[in-house]
């Protein structure tokens, strides 16, 4: 259950990064406490269930939400109306690459939603992108039982990595705000 949790998050907003969660999965595979079908089918359920919400937030709140909480997301009007046109373009390759990119995963969704991508293309590239993705990374952590330390020691360094960029980015994105506001009182 906790791997389908903390996916479903995953393949949201939330920084939750499944090169944490995924190989410690393969890791309790290499134990004998999870079963590699397990981690497999909770972990891709997860990735689809949290891709499904941001999909659907981007589908029926669409322009408004980016327009009033885009900001937050790193999001504005002029990304929506982009990432509008590549979708139409070329959606279902992004969202199959996108599955095994740090943090675009995380965001991709999104405009998916607002782009309006056909659901049951979605739901398989989603599937096709996360399943192997979740697959790479948890055969990872098997293979590397032994190691564990070790791959631990990196994970959190990358995890460490990530969380950092993300707090320069909120410190960036609300010194640019404030900014504005002084210039546009």
């Amino acid at each position: 259950m906790g791997v389908f949790l903390l996916m479903t998050l995953e393949s949201m907003v939330a920084p939750v990064p499944s090169e944490a969660v995924m190989p410690f999965a393969g890791f309790l595979w290499f134990e004998g406490s999870m079963t590699p079908i397990w981690i497999v089918v909770a972990s891709t359920a997860g990735s689809i269930i949290g891709s499904l919400i941001s999909y659907f937030i981007g589908a029926y709140l669409g322009k408004p939400f980016v327009k009033r909480f885009g900001k937050y997301l790193l999001l504005n009007e002029h990304h929506l109306e982009t990432t509008e046109k590549f979708f139409r373009k070329y959606g279902e390759k992004t969202i199959f690459i996108s599955r095994f990119v740090p943090v675009v995963r995380h965001f991709i969704s999104i405009p998916a939603g607002v782009g309006r991508m056909h659901l049951s293309k979605f739901i398989i590239y989603t599937t096709l992108g996360a399943g192997i993705w979740n697959t790479f990374l948890a055969y990872i952590g098997f293979e590397l039982g032994n190691n564990w330390n070790e791959i631990r020691t990196y994970s959190e360094v990358l995890d460490i990595i990530i969380v950092l960029a993300i707090i320069g980015a909120i410190i960036y994105f609300v010194k640019k705000q404030i900014q504005q506001k002084k210039l546009n009182p």
